[in-house]
């Protein structure tokens, strides 16, 4: 893990250091500046399990925000809410942008920290083996290393974004320039949920959420580190398979040969529904997907390097979905997330287990309703010659059915995607260039997935991800980072956003 870890960190940061050292001296002094408010961010605990703690973060940007001219209200749901925060332009017509911020985060196994304590910000620098050790946040004075971390859950995924976001605020304010459109600024509580209650809140709230674009600061740049807009995001859709055999674990002795494996006959099923090759052969799983030679250009134009991400993830050659790594993330995906059924290990036992439970998830694309999918899934499922149940059988059904399944279903995020061409990412575009002098890398979709659908979907209106921080940030891990220069960087391209006219 500490190799890979070092590698990747080395892929990133060295051979683009010239390229981060260009940070203008404004934006590293003020972000130097911000930390102490950053730090404080950081220290207080967000796992959306615990809301007496979400409740510290809420108030936390309450204050922050009206610090800087908003106002704001909470938009109630029956867990924690969501923070609406606005402010308006002088100028009456001035377009309204909206911004999503993440400020939740995965939960902590401090054991497994190079740190104490997950949540109190530490500044680390990495020695010639690799290995990362804690410096004095005294040394950062006015030349501090851009290759040097600020180690604490949530410093990139995504209080990153937001400390950025502050501070690009803060240094408007210094210069006296204006902020040429109205702003709304939604904060989300429980993004590391899967935003359970945010698709109703939405529609609950769709006048006071009203915009004409969306801007989502959340996310790594490209593998390069260089300023990257991302216009869409995959769906996910996810599926519990639990196959049921004998009513309780039998003596493999005694019964082999004779009792049907549970766990043979789903992975048998599991095997068929892809070849050799990855592909899945449910017959019109990628239906309605065409990749034409204007879409085709666009994904070749994005820089990526497959045979160092060959190299990183350990594998000599890739599924055979399409082409290319940006190719293959425009169909929907079919992933067997995870597998259970006996014992393994220390554990192990002669046995013919009782049930086996596959856990997959589907990437969804625009072009594939999740529910045609799941329903494509279950027929497969059906002509293979196994019962579907929506509960756990009951003892009648075990002895008239020979193949029982439970089959459940689940769809957390729709697809989007945004035209790279339309007035948001004509913006954006032009902002990044001017605030980087060159051209960000733009990808017409990520392979992940985040909760940004229920408003394009219901308030009608596009979105592009602005991603800031380093992809070797280990988030939703322990010891998440933030690079000291990807966050200088993260408020260069922040105010870079805000001061450019629609």
């Amino acid at each position: 893990m500490k190799r890979i870890f070092t590698l990747l960190g080395l892929l990133l940061c060295n051979s683009h250091l010239l390229f981060a050292q260009q940070t203008p001296a404004k934006f590293v002094s003020k972000g130097i500046e911000s930390l102490p408010m950053f730090r404080e961010l950081l220290a207080l605990a967000n796992d959306a399990h615990f809301p007496t703690d979400i409740e510290k973060n809420i108030q936390w940007c309450e204050e922050a925000f009206a610090k800087r001219g908003f106002t704001s209200q909470r938009l109630q749901t029956p867990t924690v809410p969501l923070l609406l925060a606005e402010r308006k332009s002088k100028k009456k017509n001035a377009k309204t942008v909206l911004i999503y911020l993440q400020v939740d985060g995965q939960p902590v196994a401090p054991p497994f920290w190079n740190q104490k304590n997950p949540y109190k910000a530490e500044l680390m620098e990495q020695d010639a083996e690799g290995n990362w050790a804690p410096i004095s946040w005294e040394r950062i004075g006015q030349n501090p290393d851009p290759d040097w971390r600020i180690f604490a859950r949530s410093a990139s995924d995504a209080k990153g974004p937001v400390a950025a976001y502050l501070t690009a605020l803060d240094m408007i304010a210094d210069e006296k320039k204006k902020i040429p459109f109205h702003m709304k600024v939604i904060l989300d509580f429980e993004e590391e949920l899967g935003s359970p209650q945010l698709p109703k809140a939405v529609v609950e709230n769709r006048e006071a959420l009203a915009a004409d674009m969306l801007v989502i600061f959340d996310g790594p740049r490209h593998l390069k580190n260089e300023p990257t807009l991302t216009f869409g995001a995959r769906g996910i859709s996810t599926l519990t398979l639990t196959l049921y055999g004998p009513i309780r674990p039998q003596h493999s002795g005694h019964y082999g040969n004779y009792v049907p494996n549970p766990a043979l006959r789903l992975s048998q099923l599991l095997a068929s529904m892809k070849d050799e090759e990855g592909r899945v052969t449910i017959p019109g799983y990628y239906d309605g997907i065409s990749l034409d030679s204007d879409t085709k250009a666009i994904l070749q134009a994005v820089p990526d390097d497959e045979e160092n991400i060959r190299k990183k993830m350990g594998i000599a050659a890739t599924d055979r979905v399409a082409n290319t790594y940006q190719e293959s993330i425009q169909y929907p995906s079919l992933n067997i997330r995870g597998l259970s059924s006996g014992w393994v290990g220390s554990e192990k036992r002669t046995i013919i287990p009782s049930s086996a439970t596959a856990e997959i998830d589907m990437r969804l694309v625009i072009e594939s309703e999740p529910e045609r999918l799941i329903q494509l899934v279950k027929d497969h499922i059906k002509n293979e010659g196994f019962t579907l149940l929506d509960r756990p059988p009951t003892e009648e059904e075990r002895e008239q059915k020979s193949r029982l399944i439970q089959v459940e279903s689940t769809t957390s995020y729709l697809a989007y995607r945004t035209e790279m061409d339309s007035e948001i990412g004509v913006w954006l575009t032009r902002a990044l260039t001017k605030s980087f002098g060159k051209s960000p890398i733009r990808q017409r979709t990520s392979g992940g997935s985040i909760p940004i659908s229920p408003f394009v979907n219901e308030l009608g209106i596009p979105a592009v991800t602005v991603p800031t921080v380093n992809r070797d940030n280990n988030q939703h891990s322990p010891n998440e980072n933030i690079r000291l220069g990807n966050y200088f960087d993260g408020i260069r391209t922040i105010y870079g956003i805000l001061t450019e006219k629609i």
